[in-house]
């Protein structure tokens, strides 16, 4: 979900390169993790603290431990002026939660009140994150199936189309709690306007079903 679309602050270029070539190298991630953290702390352009921001999230990846210090940092972009980087904080929670829940689990109600943000970009950043952590930790979400159910008629279109994914991943590890949502899933991939929000609804369930299916094997 990384873009480049801000507009780049001209004194800012250098530090902006530093990272472009530490993002491609992930080799120099981990003994960079505090030049990246402290630029959350410094008078930088949101271009870059975008950008490091969205390199914080991959490297907690990685790092879960070593990011730990910054999450506090990363947590307080949440609620900035500027939607880019309010969700790319968002995606930083998601990707760091993905490799340990116990680091986010804290912070799991301001993630969760991010679904009303009034940008799409943030809203959509909000599913994708949920689906990173419920990749690995699908029981922090095992009764917050209704926010997702209930996106698939947000607004935005891109919400609408990423909103039946969360079905899927979690459907992939505890069918048995989408299953009380096939049927309005079924309606949905049937007769929703958006192709794309057809083709995943269908998708969710395929992979509730299998998975429901392989469970009665056993």
């Amino acid at each position: 979900m990384e873009d480049n679309d801000m507009p780049i602050n001209t004194d800012d270029k250098e530090t902006l390169k530093e990272l472009r070539d530490i993002t491609k190298d992930k080799g120099k991630w981990k003994r960079n993790i505090e030049f990246v953290g402290d630029i959350l702390d410094e008078n930088y352009s949101n271009s870059v603290k975008a950008k490091a921001l969205w390199l914080l999230g991959e490297m907690g990846l990685n790092y879960p431990n070593e990011i730990e210090e910054y999450l506090s940092d990363i947590v307080g972009y949440l609620e900035d002026d500027d939607s880019k980087l309010r969700e790319r904080s968002v995606n930083a929670l998601g990707r760091i939660g993905r490799a340990d829940k116990n680091l986010i689990v804290s912070y799991m109600d301001k993630l969760m009140k991010m679904r009303y943000d009034e940008s799409e970009n943030v809203r959509h950043a909000f599913i994708w994150a949920c689906e990173n952590i419920a990749t690995n930790a699908p029981e922090l979400f095992c009764e917050k199936l209704d926010i997702f159910y209930e996106m698939i008629s947000d607004s935005g279109e891109k919400v609408r189309i990423e909103a039946p994914e969360m079905f899927r991943v979690i459907g992939k590890q505890n069918p048995e709690w989408v299953n009380p949502y096939l049927e309005k899933l079924e309606n949905i991939a049937e007769n929703d306007e958006n192709s794309i929000v057809r083709i995943h609804s269908e998708g969710a369930i395929r992979i509730t079903k299998r998975a429901l299916k392989e469970r009665e094997q056993y």
